[in-house]
């Protein structure tokens, strides 16, 4: 019976043959021949089931048989000379210490495999992918090694491979920059050639460069908060270091937003992200500061002129700008009225120059009440109240102070202690002298509460009186008051009194010689001053508003006039006759 073969080991082997294959299967007595292809080689019968036999040098696929007699030749089973395998390149040609990475081998002949080293260590893994490529799992090592390929047709030549150490980092700086990115930063540590990537955090740097193995610089992504940043290499990923992202700084607001030309103001910034400022600018100009939090800087205003945009500038960026205006030096020229009562809450003009955003005005070392800007060249002012006498008026603006000495005159109120006469005719037109203190300046004098009870005129005779002509008026006791700037004094009692008559009079004659007494009968007597007989005084005694007793003086015989004198005016005249003794 014919031998039959099956299986082959191996089944393959190099061109230059001479390795061993065994060749199994049944009825391998009696064994004559054993060929490769057309190629007899020698052999050794193991047992029945098993030849050892040396291949010999060949090329391609050939059929391995085995002969025997009796028996004849067995069934062919294919045997591949392979070419010995070639290593061109090794992708990465680098990795980490530690191994684990994949590597692609490309070079020729390299089906079947069995083997891949990496020095005298074996891959972790390998795949045939084709003839021409190998993916290998790299094996921990170190330094550079050599990688060769193993297939039955032989062992390739080697392609180097550098075990490379993990890369660290130790600094960043800067170690912070905007959030915008943009930032160039300078990592150090080792290991950094071949760096294959630089991430902050999560992204990858706009751009990098290596410039030795212990430094790489990078342009820092946009980005936000603290992140860390990276590199790889074919060693491996590095440790982290931190880089902050700052966020442009704003300004929200500039208290005061106006200040001097000459500069030297103390400017309150409020905003956000203060807390790293490395500027603050007014315009173009710098400025000293102090950053209080990352909410405030107080910085002092430098020499300037116009309106400026103040920007703060940190790691983040520059702010936005807010406006800071220099206010030029402000003047005063006057102040109308310039005087007023010691109460205050009167309201003066002030006018000057630069007068604009005006922050304060003052009445010697008290502020105003209250006031308002009129324009640039006026304000109108609520004047506090003072002790009677000169103050300093001033007006502080953003630009300064301005002070106009002794400007303004406070005055007392006025008082009246009294007034004659003390009463008038209704027709008014008498007039009357006021005695009292403070009465300069006297701008009105009042019979009563109006300006309809004004006086008919008056003169300021001094500092203590005051002459005024009363207005004509019904009737009555009314309250006679002085108005000066210093305000409206307390009053006095004035009385208009109309004109007395005379209703009667007896006896109606009387002798030359006088001296007898004549009851005057009228109204409006009370206040008789005057009685005249005859254009001549006469004496009198007021018994009530309706009756007077009066001694006629001496006189020629003859009808004369009596009349009666108040202060509301003179009677009309009654008749009395004086009667010449009886002759003898």
């Amino acid at each position: 019976m014919a031998p039959t073969i099956t299986s082959l080991s191996p089944t393959a082997g190099p061109t230059t043959g001479n390795n061993n294959v065994t060749i199994t299967g049944t009825g391998f007595s009696f064994v004559t021949t054993v060929r490769f292809g057309t190629v007899a080689t020698t052999f050794t019968v193991e047992s029945t089931t098993q030849i050892t036999a040396l291949a010999p040098p060949g090329s391609g696929t050939v059929q391995v048989t085995v002969t025997t007699s009796p028996g004849g030749t067995s069934n062919g089973v294919p045997y591949t000379y392979a070419g010995v395998p070639t290593l061109s390149g090794v992708s990465p040609n680098q990795g980490p210490t530690s191994g684990a990475n994949t590597v692609t081998l490309t070079g020729t002949n390299l089906t079947a495999a069995t083997a891949v080293t990496f020095g005298a260590t074996a891959a972790t893994s390998f795949t045939v992918n084709s003839s021409t490529q190998i993916t290998a799992v790299a094996p921990p090592g170190t330094g550079t090694v050599q990688v060769t390929v193993t297939t039955p047709g032989g062992t390739s030549n080697s392609v180097s491979y550098t075990y490379t150490p993990v890369p660290t980092l130790t600094s960043i700086t800067p170690s912070s920059g905007p959030a915008a990115g943009g930032t160039t930063v300078t990592l150090t540590g080792t290991n950094l050639t071949g760096a294959t990537a630089v991430t902050f955090g999560a992204t990858a740097a706009t751009s990098f460069t290596v410039n030795s193995s212990t430094q790489i610089t990078a342009v820092a992504p946009p980005g936000s908060g603290t992140v860390q940043v990276t590199t790889t290499t074919p060693g491996g990923t590095s440790n982290g270091v931190a880089y902050t992202y700052i966020p442009v700084p704003t300004l929200t607001s500039v208290v005061p937003s106006a200040g001097p030309a000459a500069g030297g103001t103390t400017v309150t910034l409020t905003g956000t992200g203060l807390s790293t400022a490395t500027t603050v600018r007014f315009g173009t100009t710098a400025a000293a500061f102090t950053v209080n939090s990352s909410t405030q800087i107080t910085t002092i205003a430098p020499p300037g002129t116009g309106t400026v945009a103040i920007t703060v500038v940190t790691p983040g960026g520059t702010s936005n700008g807010v406006s800071y205006t220099y206010a030029a030096v402000p003047s005063l020229t006057g102040v109308s009225p310039n005087q007023g009562p010691t109460s205050g809450g009167n309201t003066v003009t002030l006018t000057g120059t630069n007068l604009t955003a005006a922050t304060a005005v003052s009445f010697g070392a008290t502020p105003a009440f209250s006031f308002t800007v009129v324009s640039a060249t006026q304000i109108t002012a609520t004047v506090p109240p003072g002790v009677a006498g000169a103050v300093n008026v001033t007006v502080t603006t953003p630009g300064g102070a301005a002070t106009l000495p002794s400007a303004y005159f406070y005055l007392s109120i006025p008082a009246l202690t009294g007034v004659s006469p003390s009463s008038g005719p209704l027709t008014g037109a008498n007039t009357v002298t006021l005695t009292g203190t403070h009465l300069l300046g006297g701008t009105a004098v009042l019979f009563g509460a109006t300006a309809a009870t004004a006086a008919t005129g008056f003169m300021v005779v001094s500092d203590t009186q005051i002459t005024a002509t009363a207005p004509p008026e019904a009737a009555a006791t009314v309250a006679i008051t002085v108005t000066t700037p210093g305000g409206t004094s307390n009053s006095v009692s004035y009385t208009y009194l109309p004109a007395p008559t005379i209703t009667n009079i007896n006896p109606t004659q009387g002798p030359t010689s006088g001296g007898n007494s004549v009851t005057v009968t009228g109204t409006n007597l009370a206040q008789t001053t005057t009685v005249l007989v005859g254009g001549a005084p006469a004496a009198f005694t007021i018994v009530s508003n309706t009756q007077i007793v009066t001694n006629p003086p001496p006189g020629a015989a003859g009808a004369t006039n009596l009349t009666v004198t108040t202060p509301g005016g003179t009677s009309t005249p009654a008749v009395y006759t004086r009667v010449p003794p009886p002759a003898i």
